[in-house]
């Protein structure tokens, strides 16, 4: 049962839309010194790299962050900072892994496909050396011997290599969640905003009144005409009109 909700996570990871701030073949880019320091000394930078990712709340803290049958059943309550060493330096890949899943669990991020390439690599890469290694063991051949102990060193500095740019991966993505890389940007709403449709082809005036056409026969500029109130006036017709002999 267990085994099927981690398969069903894995499966879920696949789906996370976010991605990691810099990708593996960029961290010796990204942050060259501490990619020395993964390399040269893992177990240190996967104990400090997991104690961060929990906030440096040891309390939180489970052997494998809980992705291994192993988890919760060890202790850790009384002793975190004792197990997590333990872990770091007895289960140093599942440690680097375990960080990396609490990772993308928590920022919904997914891994490239370029990454899981190298990633594979490394993985196929031990597997063939572990053959080798018993195929030499059983024939007892010098050459398939040499050939399996040059194949096991590429494949222990491959391992090497690989694990220090996963934990510079992690530590430049939690640089990147406390903003080291300055202040988030704020996602607000935007303001509401009045768009031309066709019918309307400008947008309608904001804050002033409506601008109204000048009447026929007006020029832009003058006063408008006085407007008369009734018809006819009250002074029609004009005293003397019409003129005295005008037929009616």
């Amino acid at each position: 049962m267990a085994s099927k909700e981690h398969l069903d996570k894995m499966q879920l990871r696949q789906n996370y839309r976010n991605l990691w701030h810099t990708d593996l073949t960029n961290t010796i880019q990204a942050d060259p010194r501490y990619c020395c320091f993964a390399f040269w000394c893992g177990p240190c930078a996967s104990y400090l790299l997991r104690k961060r990712a929990l906030y440096n709340d040891m309390s939180r803290y489970v052997c494998c962050a809980g992705y291994m049958p192993c988890s919760g059943r060890c202790g850790e309550s009384r002793c975190p900072e004792f197990c997590l060493c333990t872990e770091v330096f007895l289960c140093f890949g599942n440690s680097v892994a375990s960080t990396r899943f609490l990772l993308q669990d928590e920022f919904n991020i997914q891994t490239t496909q370029c990454d899981n390439c190298i990633i594979g690599f490394m993985f196929c890469l031990q597997q063939i050396a572990c053959i080798f290694s018993i195929v030499a063991m059983i024939v007892g051949s010098d050459e398939i011997s040499e050939a399996s102990q040059l194949l096991s060193c590429l494949a222990d500095m491959v391992y090497c290599t690989v694990c220090a740019c996963m934990q510079t991966q992690h530590k430049v993505e939690m640089d990147k969640r406390d903003g080291m890389f300055g202040p988030q940007p704020v996602m607000g709403v935007p303001p509401s905003q009045q768009m031309s449709r066709i019918d309307q082809p400008y947008p309608s005036t904001v804050g002033y009144a409506p601008h109204q056409p000048p009447a026929y026969g007006q020029h832009y500029g003058y006063p408008p005409a006085p407007q008369a109130h009734g018809y006819p006036g009250p002074a029609y017709p004009p005293p003397g009109y019409p003129p005295s002999g005008y037929p009616k």
